[in-house]
């Protein structure tokens, strides 16, 4: 018998960084509320990873970036149940246009400028993960909830 493929959810993440500051989003849905992590959100079908972190990024906070301006920086693979899986693709821009504004009230009570020195306590765990990564830089892939 073979095993079923592998059907993850999509998302990217941007790092908007301006210098040692990177923008985070709090969030205000049911998953997470209260806790912190970079812009972010799933992959439509058809669209190309880097327009769909473009857009997600725009929805969210006003700010606009070319997709030819994110820089790929680190890939998340995520368990995050028994039946759902996904892969994050974690990008950085460094270059943009507009000023970041909560477009989403619903979905997000803030956004607010940490350095890299002093980041939020309470990221969620799996863009986290990403995260780190990047700022470590241990290497490009990064495997969560798979233990």
């Amino acid at each position: 018998m073979n095993p079923e493929p592998a059907q993850p959810v999509i998302d990217t993440h941007v790092i908007l960084r301006d210098g040692d500051k990177l923008l985070f989003s709090q969030r205000g849905g049911p998953y997470g509320y209260g806790r912190w992590h970079m812009p972010s959100g799933k992959l439509d079908r058809g669209e190309p990873l880097t327009e769909g972190a473009a857009r997600e990024l725009l929805e969210e906070t006003g700010v606009a970036v070319d997709p030819d301006h994110l820089r790929l920086v680190q890939v998340v693979h995520h368990k995050q149940s028994e039946t759902v899986e996904r892969i994050g693709f974690f990008f950085e821009a460094t270059r943009w246009s507009g000023h970041p504004v909560n477009r989403e009230p619903a979905k997000c009570l803030g956004l607010e400028w940490f350095t890299v020195h002093e980041l939020p306590e309470d990221i969620i765990e799996y863009p986290q993960e990403g995260l780190l990564g990047y700022l470590r830089d241990t290497g490009s892939l990064s495997e969560h909830g798979w233990k």
